[in-house]
């Protein structure tokens, strides 16, 4: 996320996977960021959402705030968070499908100086036909 554009939304790094046929899948991605800033930062966040590459869609109901931080009052002064969240979903596909995770990160004023995003346990599971 490093180099992403701020209010840009990006793929994450190795967080792809493919639905083989079609169907209703549950689709989970437990998606962790990180940030630093340093001195005086105004509402610092990043978020996730799960994407249909196949259908070139967001996937629905499925972007979430991984991290928030409203204000970082003291200029000179180094601030890390780090935070997780899930992103999941019951999606139906009319056949097979690339879904990918992707983050967005945003600040109203201030500089981030470094962020990170990735996904752990990014899985479906078939439901149903």
């Amino acid at each position: 996320m490093r180099t992403a554009a701020y209010d840009t939304w990006r793929a994450v790094t190795g967080a792809q996977l493919v639905l083989p046929e079609a169907g209703v899948y549950e689709v989970v991605a437990d998606v962790q960021a990180g940030q630093i800033m340093v001195g005086s930062v105004n509402n610092a966040y990043m978020q996730t959402r799960l994407f249909d590459v196949t259908a070139g869609a967001v996937v629905p109901l499925t972007v979430r705030t991984v991290l928030f931080l409203s204000a970082t009052p003291s200029d000179g002064v180094t601030h890390t968070i780090q935070a997780t969240a899930s992103a999941a979903a019951l999606y139906r596909v009319a056949g097979p499908a690339t879904i990918r995770v992707e983050g967005l990160k945003h600040v109203d004023s201030g500089t981030t100086t470094d962020e990170a995003m990735w996904a752990q346990n990014f899985r479906f599971k078939k439901i149903s036909d």
